[in-house]
């Protein structure tokens, strides 16, 4: 009898450690195996997104150097498509900071939002709040400050002067007036003037003089407050071939783009007192310009049958004798405004991660893409993808402080302005 006990109690444990020996088999086959290979588990097992592929010193690899993808004719390269960047890692992860990858992004304002714009000193952001009407400014601590006790119902646009202390505000019963900021006075402008541009030194204003008369329609310039108007140019019948944009070094104040055939067009440069410069020749429709930040290149995007009626990124020299010169197909598939230059050679875009055919014809297509951002240095060409978004934005409005430490956008279907840090 007491035989029979022991044997039991023997088996019993041999039992128990044969289960344990089973157990600690699978552990080794399967789990630790898997561990040892997961390249993306660090010690503390926290996921690391690692962004774009990096070099010995850790810094991004640039998406794309190869200067023969930044051509001097009308044949474009292989557009560089964000959703192509090669990433590893947990794409769950958001990095606080812009390094190529999945990055995290912070609402400041979370109300309707119209032209946000840099202040003047370069560090904070003013803007039009739809949702009750008035001017705020965004500080350094992150706090809203009216720019002015004034309510303003129902602007459709705003278009600031280059020393961010006055505007032009339009209203959408067409009233249209030019608000100080500083002195809080007001100017009503005509109601059938259109399309405005200050000039650098913020004084006077570019912009077209549409009447009910088609005959009758010019391109005029005038001090800021509307008063000694003068007529540059007699506007034909359509008025969408003047481009009323005042150039940051004085030269121009309007261009004029001219049809030479179905896909190329000549853009020439307008002067305030009758100047004649030399054009350029750009390849495609719905031609949208921007100027460097000295007036000396034009950044612009244009689409072609070429690229599948696409917008496609182009830089040419746009100042005095070397106009049209070194232009260049910058290999990116996105609009002009959506672009924004921080220096002479420097430009940050957002760029559609999917574009269909034919968008370039349609800007309103603009509006609903999905972007990621780059960084461009148009005398080399590089491009480099700087930001995925943590979420889908359609990015507008571009805009980065002066110590390129933060990066500002609107997303055009929450009309919410967000931020993006650029480093520590």
């Amino acid at each position: 009898m007491e035989n029979e006990k022991i044997k039991k109690i023997f088996l019993v444990i041999g039992f128990l450690v044969f289960i344990s020996l089973i157990g600690f088999l699978i552990w080794r086959i399967f789990f630790k195996q898997s561990t040892i290979l997961s390249p993306t588990t660090t010690n503390s097992d926290t996921a690391i997104f690692d962004g774009l592929p990096t070099s010995a010193d850790g810094t991004p690899i640039i998406a794309d150097t190869n200067e023969q993808n930044i051509v001097e004719s009308e044949d474009a390269p292989q557009a560089l498509k964000p959703q192509e960047a090669q990433v590893s890692g947990d794409s769950n992860y958001a990095s606080p900071i812009a390094i190529g990858g999945l990055t995290q992004t912070t609402t400041i304002v979370d109300s309707l939002t119209l032209k946000p714009t840099l202040s003047i000193d370069g560090n904070s952001i003013q803007f039009y709040n739809k949702d009750d009407g008035q001017f705020y400014k965004i500080n350094e601590n992150g706090e809203l400050v009216l720019l002015s006790d004034k309510i303003f119902k129902n602007a459709s646009n705003v278009e600031w002067a280059p020393n961010k202390t006055k505007a032009v505000i339009e209203f959408s019963n067409q009233t249209k007036i030019v608000y100080d900021f500083n002195t809080d006075k007001q100017i009503t402008l005509p109601s059938h003037w259109e399309d405005f541009t200050f000039s650098p030194d913020s004084k006077k204003l570019i912009n077209k003089s549409l009447g009910t008369d088609s005959n009758n329609n010019w391109l005029v310039v005038s001090n800021s407050d509307g008063s000694q108007t003068k007529s540059l140019e007699k506007i034909e019948a359509s008025n969408n071939s003047i481009i009323p944009y005042w150039s940051p070094n004085n030269q121009s104040v309007a261009m004029y783009t001219k049809s030479l055939d179905i896909n190329k067009k000549e853009v020439i440069f307008i002067g305030e007192y009758g100047q004649s410069f030399k054009s350029i020749i750009v390849e495609g429709q719905d031609f949208q310009p921007q100027w460097s930040q000295n007036g000396e290149k034009l950044l612009y995007s244009v689409s072609s049958p070429k690229n599948g009626l696409k917008p496609n990124l182009w830089i040419v020299n746009a100042n005095g004798d070397q106009t049209g010169t070194s232009r260049k197909n910058l290999g990116l598939e996105t609009w002009a405004e959506k672009c924004v230059f921080v220096s002479n050679s420097e430009v940050y875009c957002a760029v559609p991660k999917y574009i269909e055919n034919s968008s370039g014809i349609f800007s309103e297509t603009a509006m609903v893409t999905s972007d990621d951002l780059y960084k461009i240095n148009i005398e080399t060409g590089q491009k480099t993808l700087i930001a995925i978004p943590d979420q889908n934005y359609n990015i507008s409005s571009i805009m980065i402080d002066k110590n390129q430490s933060n990066l500002f956008f609107t997303d055009g279907s929450s009309e919410e302005i967000h931020k993006i840090n650029l480093q520590n």
